[in-house]
């Protein structure tokens, strides 16, 4: 956080420096945008062909083919999930980092998740946001962050004096890959990676500029609905803060379970056509 009472003194032209206007730093008019009415036509008549319901303070992994839709969605009660994306062969994952610098700080409808280098291609799309109603509120909140991390057992030991807790996100969801892939748990947790924190109300305090939570708006009902442009494997976890409106990483917050579905299309969008590798030749100038 900056100092409530700065050490140096400002300059004269203070003030001349604090007005210049910002610069956007990655221009997107030139970013190829998904064809939504396509997507939304290719959902008529599709199969679910797969759910998978996630514990309360706990995580599960599902696989969702190309081509095909999930959903993500509250069943019994306000929730928020953290997930994860890889490629099938776990070779890929969602990069937060990237995706925010291209969509901002809390993704929507038509918004991609961008995958992690070199590939740097859509892993999926959103296609349907039931709280795209709440846009960003007077404290600067929103829903479907890429600002936050996700909780974890090393931050709680840290700020509770050697505090040992189990069932962070971070922890919940190494736990349900490995299971899932047969991994050690060593072997999971370095491929867990920065979430969507999907459902979860969050921004940036004005005065100090701390990320903050709030109770959030998910009610049971609400979706967020995703397109798979290459073949995905998912880990969500149904974090233990329920709908953080006061604190996560305890198991005092009333939480519940997510349901995820995934959907076959009878026929993939007009024009969709697996998302390729990024174009960069990797020479890096030698």
């Amino acid at each position: 956080m900056k100092p409530d009472r700065p050490d140096h003194p400002a300059p004269p032209d203070a003030e001349a420096r604090r007005a210049v206007p910002p610069v956007i730093c990655y221009p997107v008019e030139t970013l190829p945008k998904p064809d939504l009415a396509a997507y939304r036509a290719a959902r008529a008549g599709w199969r679910k062909t797969a759910e998978t319901l996630v514990p309360a303070r706990d995580a599960a992994c599902f696989a969702v083919p190309a081509g095909h839709f999930f959903r993500i969605t509250s069943v019994e009660g306000p929730q928020v999930g953290d997930l994860n994306l890889w490629s099938a062969d776990l070779s890929e994952r969602f990069y937060s980092g990237k995706t925010r610098a291209l969509h901002g700080t809390h993704l929507s409808t038509g918004d991609r998740m961008w995958s992690s280098f070199p590939t740097l291609r859509p892993m999926a799309t959103i296609t349907e946001d039931t709280l795209d109603w709440y846009g960003f509120d007077a404290f600067g909140g929103a829903v479907h962050d890429v600002i936050g991390t996700r909780c974890d057992p090393y931050t709680h030991c840290l700020l509770s004096d050697g505090g040992q807790y189990h069932h962070c996100c971070h922890s919940n969801l190494t736990r349900a890959l490995a299971d899932a892939r047969g991994l050690g748990l060593p072997a999971a947790e370095a491929l867990v990676h920065d979430v969507l924190n999907v459902f979860m109300c969050t921004g940036f305090t004005r005065d100090t500029g701390q990320y903050f939570m709030k109770a959030s708006p998910v009610r049971p009902g609400d979706y967020l609905e995703f397109f798979a442009e290459i073949d995905l494997f998912g880990a969500l976890s149904a974090c233990p803060g329920g709908d953080c409106s006061a604190e996560h990483s305890s198991d005092s917050a009333a939480c519940h379970p997510l349901l995820v579905e995934v959907f076959a299309p009878k026929a993939p969008p007009v024009g969709w056509a697996p998302a390729g590798a990024n174009g960069y030749d990797r020479s890096h100038g030698r």
